[in-house]
Formats: structure tokens, C-alpha cells, sequence
């Protein structure tokens, strides 16, 4: 007899918004490396960048208060106990449908570690051409110490996020786990039925609604730069 297969449930983890979310952020973290490390006009391109992150980050924010079930601050949060029975290797299919314990908190750091990088180039001045939004509102001693956090110890936080995301992506991939196939279609085969994610029409028109917010944010904050001095 042919052994039958153990029945899977198609569940909708990643909403839209949150799938664009993460791809548009990391093309833009590619991008703000390469016009950093160019320097010269390129730093025209990482402002603007710069800019573009902080929108995301703004709604990404607000996505965790209102957005799918699985992307909501609460399951960037595991409970000591989900924590528990995953490093025991007990883990129920709840506890790693979205972001397992480790890579929630994986993914908690990257996004406070990027929301620092963002802030001090918002402080930072390299004393030649660049000069962040918010350098007038501070005191020079701020200023250096934004300029030097941003320009080594957070560039080198988040090359090493970026590449333990990948390590990690790549040894759950090879244990049978299709993390990247999920980003991009928001669904997940799984061996029980969880929650499903909203994801319909009426909170895709919510979420651009929050990304106009949080791009108008993220505009009058670099416009705090071009208004004169009072």
C-alpha cells in the first residue's frame, strides 16, 4: 500500500502590504550601500533613499497595529513559553506559521537597528556636502556622535543582520522550510489550520492609505531641513 501523504492547509500569512513591504525594504537597503560606499553625486540617491526607509519604517509601524493577523507587533513578541517549547523543539504550528520565536525577534532587532541608522543620517553631517534634516535642532556634540554611529557601528549592525537573515534563510530552506516562496505569494502550506491573515480589498485600500501617511511624514521631515532658522 502507498503511504498517504499527511493532509496541508493553505493559509494566507503575509499579507500584500507586508510582502511589499520587505522587498521594497530591502532593495532599498542594497541600494543605500551601494550610493554610500560610491559617495559623490550618489549621496543625492542615499538622502532620497534615506527618505523612502523612513516611510517604511513609519508604516511598517503602523501596519503592526492594524495589519494582518501575523504581521501585528504581537507576534513580533513571542511569549516566553512559544519561546520555550521552539528551542525545545516542541514548537506548535502556531508558533512558527509566521515568524518562528527566533526569527521574530530577529526581525525585531532589524527593524530597531534600522530605525537608529535612519535617525542618526537624520543627525549626521559629514562636513562636506551631506548634511541630515534635523542637524540644526541639536548640538554639534549630537551631530558627531549620530555621524559616527551611522557612518560605523550601524552600517556594521546591519550588515551583519542582513547576513545572518540570509544564513538563516538558507538553513530553513534546506530543512524543507520555503520561507521565500511565502514572502512572495503570503501563503503557507501547513500540517493544521491557523489564523488567516486579512488580506482582501479593504485593508490593501487601508494600507495606501498609511503608506500616503507615512510618506507625508516622512516628506516633512526632510523638509525640516529646508525651512530657515527662526
Amino acid at each position: 500500500m502507498t503511504p498517504t501523504r499527511p493532509a496541508t492547509h493553505t493559509i494566507r500569512i503575509w499579507d500584500l502590504p507586508t510582502r511589499l513591504f520587505h522587498w521594497l525594504l530591502a532593495l532599498c537597503i542594497v541600494a543605500l550601500v551601494v550610493t554610500a560606499k560610491l559617495g559623490g553625486n550618489a549621496m543625492d540617491w542615499h538622502l532620497i533613499l534615506g527618505q523612502v526607509v523612513l516611510a517604511l519604517l513609519i508604516f511598517r509601524l503602523l501596519w503592526a497595529l492594524v495589519g494582518g493577523y501575523w504581521s501585528r507587533l504581537m507576534q513580533l513578541l513571542p511569549s516566553p513559553s512559544a519561546l520555550s517549547r521552539y528551542l525545545r523543539g516542541a514548537a506548535h504550528v502556531s508558533d512558527r506559521a509566521g515568524h518562528n520565536p527566533l526569527g521574530a525577534l530577529s526581525a525585531l532587532t532589524m527593524l530597531v537597528v534600522l530605525i537608529a541608522q535612519v535617525a542618526s543620517g537624520l543627525l549626521a553631517d559629514d562636513e562636506i556636502a551631506f548634511s541630515g534634516p534635523l542637524t540644526r535642532f541639536v548640538s554639534g556634540e549630537t551631530i558627531s556622535t549620530a555621524t559616527h554611529y551611522h557612518a560605523h557601528w550601524g552600517q556594521y549592525l546591519i550588515y551583519a543582520l542582513v547576513g545572518l537573515h540570509l544564513v538563516a534563510i538558507a538553513w530553513y530552506s534546506l530543512r524543507g522550510h520555503r520561507l521565500v516562496p511565502a514572502m512572495i505569494s503570503g501563503d503557507k502550506q501547513l500540517e493544521s489550520p491557523v489564523t488567516s491573515a486579512r488580506d482582501s480589498l479593504g485593508t490593501r485600500l487601508l494600507a495606501a492609505v498609511l503608506a500616503l501617511v507615512s510618506s507625508g511624514l516622512a516628506w516633512w521631515v526632510h523638509q525640516l531641513g529646508q525651512v530657515a532658522s527662526f
